[in-house]
């Protein structure tokens, strides 16, 4: 029974950790989507709706040409969950395949 209580919660932290990652994922594609003119809007808005949409919210928000990086947190008990991601065209010099 003691076991359970300790292993569920970092079960759990893992499980809003990658749901974290997801938002952050989804917040970066949603920025280099508006930066590059293929959905219309201001890249960092779009990044902190996709975000919030994934139950997250966006910290920092950075654009460089096409490329945007964004990082993510989410609470979890007393805890704040974080992640980073970065989006773009794959042949931009520094984009996410270098």
């Amino acid at each position: 029974m003691l076991l359970t209580a300790v292993l569920l919660p970092l079960f759990a932290a893992l499980v809003v950790g990658q749901a974290v990652q997801g938002a952050a994922d989804a917040a970066a594609l949603a920025a280099a989507d508006t930066a590059s003119g293929v959905v219309a809007g201001v890249p960092c808005a779009a990044a902190a709706e996709a975000a919030r949409l994934n139950g997250a919210s966006v910290t920092v928000c950075t654009v460089e040409g096409l490329i945007a990086s964004v990082t993510a947190v989410r609470g979890y008990l007393v805890f704040e969950l974080g992640a980073r991601a970065r989006a773009g065209p794959p042949d931009s010099p520094g984009g996410p395949a270098n």
